[in-house]
């Protein structure tokens, strides 16, 4: 725990209406609790959202100076908050990490946690379902990172298929560097290719800085006789946050125009998009301090991975949200809205997709604190009774 750190009275208080006369001081009792560290973020968030920047900046280097990047998640996540608020006030520039780091952070993520994982599994779940029997598929993904969705489902259909006339898979890829979505494509092609299933991959290049491009039918290569997959893992919510509605709807309606058999969507469950500051502060805040607490109860205390990710890969969204002015994200609830808004209608996940999701929890992830709930249209995955990720599909 953070052993150096005073705060007024020794216990934890509410957050008070004139936080530049109440922040952390070295002078004043032990931090004690998880909830008293988070009531001494808020308090430095309240500095900052008053403009308080003296008061801030010292509250802000006690804080970090008391906890240890090598603590206990509570320290951890302090660290990363205090960070992402120095940046706010301009007192240190944003990350700029290099794109192999974040990489293998990403790739880190991945095998230590099962979010991304969930979030591949379940959408390739019902995909499978709507591509049974079909000759040629089309799969057009949104963004989502490195191909690694895709060598588990390619499989799935080789092991349904005929060997002697297999199916045909095209997958149409969406990202900001050409030359990952490249060296993607040559590993997709090399295993569908082990697999012996035809397959073609097309790079489509975004604007890096322009998520939200005006989307026609024009720049998607559609064929005839095709089954049209779409799948935006993480994605939506990057149109939220860089177009606003009016974009997110646009595209929406675009995918809707396309027929496809399938729309897969998951998303981070929370509500990142507040103009609020404060509203923002305390919803990631207390998101990110599951998922820290779900890393901490899943690894070894000496884990660089787990250090990798929280720095890297979590530090950037957190200093995305709190740095800057919000990451996009919303609630499963808002986003079945927004697709029944497009013209989509709900597909309800089966059950053997359900009861995958919760063996991949079993078998790689035995912590008791991971829950899989389904809610509504989504299927919701958490640590202990925090909902984290969700995952729905459309048509």
């Amino acid at each position: 725990m953070l052993s150096s750190l005073m705060s007024d009275g020794g216990g934890a208080r509410e957050t008070h209406p004139h936080p530049s006369h109440h922040h952390p001081s070295p002078q004043n009792g032990l931090i004690s609790s998880t909830i008293h560290a988070r009531q001494l973020l808020i308090s430095c968030a309240e500095l900052v959202h008053c403009g308080d920047l003296p008061a801030a900046d010292r509250a802000i280097a006690i804080l970090s100076a008391a906890a240890s990047p090598c603590g206990d998640s509570t320290e951890r996540l302090i660290r990363q908050f205090c960070r992402a608020l120095s940046v706010r006030v301009g007192r240190v520039s944003p990350s700029a990490d290099s794109l192999g780091s974040l990489r293998s952070s990403y790739l880190s993520f991945n095998q230590i946690s099962p979010f991304l994982r969930f979030s591949h599994l379940t959408p390739n779940q019902a995909i499978l379902e709507a591509v049974d029997g079909h000759r040629r598929i089309h799969i057009l993904d949104f963004d989502t990172y490195y191909g690694l969705q895709w060598p588990p489902l390619l499989q799935a259909i080789a092991e349904r298929s005929d060997p002697s006339d297999p199916p045909f898979i095209r997958i149409t890829e969406t990202g900001s560097d050409l030359e990952v979505l490249r060296r993607t494509g040559h590993r997709l092609q090399n295993f569908a290719h082990s697999l012996g299933l035809g397959f073609q991959f097309h790079p489509l290049l975004l604007h890096p800085t322009s998520t939200s491009l005006n989307f026609t039918t024009s720049p998607f290569p559609l064929h005839p006789g095709e089954t049209l997959v779409v799948n935006c893992v993480l994605f939506l919510h990057k149109l939220q946050k860089e177009g606003g509605s009016r974009d997110l709807q646009a595209f929406l309606r675009t995918i809707r125009a396309m027929n496809p058999s399938v729309v897969t969507v998951a998303e981070r469950e929370a509500s990142h998009n507040s103009p609020n500051f404060m509203q923002r502060f305390v919803e990631a805040l207390d998101y990110y301090m599951a998922v820290f607490d779900s890393l901490e109860a899943t690894l070894p205390p000496t884990s660089q991975e787990r250090l990798e990710v929280e720095q890297v890969w979590l530090g950037q969204e957190i200093e995305d949200i709190v740095g800057g002015e919000g990451g996009g994200h919303e609630r499963s609830e808002r986003w079945e809205n927004v697709l029944r808004d497009a013209g989509f209608s709900s597909l309800q996940l089966s059950t053997f997709a359900v009861s995958q999701a919760r063996l991949l929890l079993r078998l790689h992830y035995p912590s008791e604190g991971y829950q899989v709930e389904l809610v509504r249209d989504s299927l919701l995955l958490g640590w202990q009774n925090r909902h984290l990720f969700s995952v729905s599909s459309w048509r």
